[in-house]
């Protein structure tokens, strides 16, 4: 008999999606690929996410339309945990989470003060798609205070990775993107060896996170690790 998902994933809606992201997402560990689960998920598409609602201008309406098909998915399919697939949502963590019965986790971000504990208050350095779109109110709304010792790396200054926001209708080289995220966190570590452990922002980032965790010999956490950690806190 097939396992019931426990964990449902809230999505950007179908064709919403830059083509380079569709692209990401073809590579185990990016959130909205089911190999990258050893578990079942459910991925749900939210109308109106993208770049945009999410990322660039958050908007409410997403929001009640995440807590509308969260209730839904509870209620109707017996989901025991919701999360997002975009880190940006972070920003209604709060709301979200008193919005149902089950836990949500809407970011990665939520492992930071978690992270900082386990290295000692060491710099937790955040591997983000768009460093000028996180803001104050995405950490605070995850828990992290400002007195965390906390570097943000922002990918857009990686021009190939950029393309997703300034050519969205182009492919992108997915190997150019897999050395500039790896070349972002080495040159993040060479200038501040207080660097004790990495947490990538972005869920399109897993699939290259072995890669910098080998060239930084460094903690790194993601998507999938949190993921991974409130599917066992379930149990199957």
């Amino acid at each position: 008999m097939t396992a019931r998902p426990s964990v449902a994933i809230l999505c950007w809606e179908e064709g919403q999606v830059p083509r380079g992201l569709v692209q990401l997402e073809s590579l185990r560990g990016n959130s909205t690929n089911a190999a990258s689960y050893a578990y079942p998920v459910r991925f749900s598409r939210i109308e109106g996410a993208n770049v945009e609602t999410v990322l660039e201008n958050p908007d409410r309406k997403i929001l009640e339309r995440m807590i509308d098909e969260s209730r839904r998915l509870v209620a109707e399919e017996g989901i025991r945990a919701v999360t997002t697939s975009c880190g940006f949502n972070a920003l209604f963590q709060r709301e979200l989470a008193r919005s149902l019965d089950v836990p949500v986790f809407t970011s990665s971000l939520l492992q930071v003060p978690l992270v900082s504990a386990l290295i000692g208050g060491r710099t937790v350095a955040v591997i983000t798609a768009k460093k000028r779109a996180l803001k104050e109110e995405h950490l605070r709304a995850v828990a992290i205070a400002p007195s965390l010792p906390l570097e943000i790396i922002g990918m857009e200054e990686a021009p190939e990775w950029n393309k997703i926001f300034v050519a969205p209708d182009e492919e992108i080289d997915l190997d150019v993107v897999a050395r500039e995220v790896v070349d972002r966190a080495c040159e993040a570590k060479g200038k501040d060896r207080s660097i004790g452990a990495f947490v990538l922002e972005c869920t399109d980032l897993p699939p290259f996170a072995e890669a910098v965790r080998e060239a930084t010999g460094l903690p790194v956490f993601d998507f999938i690790t949190l993921v991974d950690w409130v599917q066992a806190a379930l149990g199957r």
